[in-house]
């Protein structure tokens, strides 16, 4: 199973409110033969409704998976 770490959380701020968030994270398996790293961009609301770091982690977990399971355009 991937171990996903959040390493840290980056609000970016237009006129005073948040415009997106980065969600920062570092993952292996149990073997360490595979790792990730990378962020998550999120909207404010996206991350007001995973604010924890379990729901973070899930997040990640799944938009990284869509990332990998995309099939490229066909040119």
């Amino acid at each position: 199973m991937m171990e996903i770490n959040i390493t840290s959380v980056n609000m970016n701020y237009v006129n005073g409110a948040v415009d997106n968030v980065r969600v920062n994270f570092r993952g292996n398996d149990d073997e360490r033969t595979i790792t990730v790293n990378g962020y998550i961009p999120l909207t404010p609301q996206e991350f007001n409704d995973n604010s924890t770091i379990d729901a973070l982690r899930d997040i990640v977990r799944q938009k990284v998976s869509e990332r990998i399971l995309e099939v490229p355009a066909q040119a």
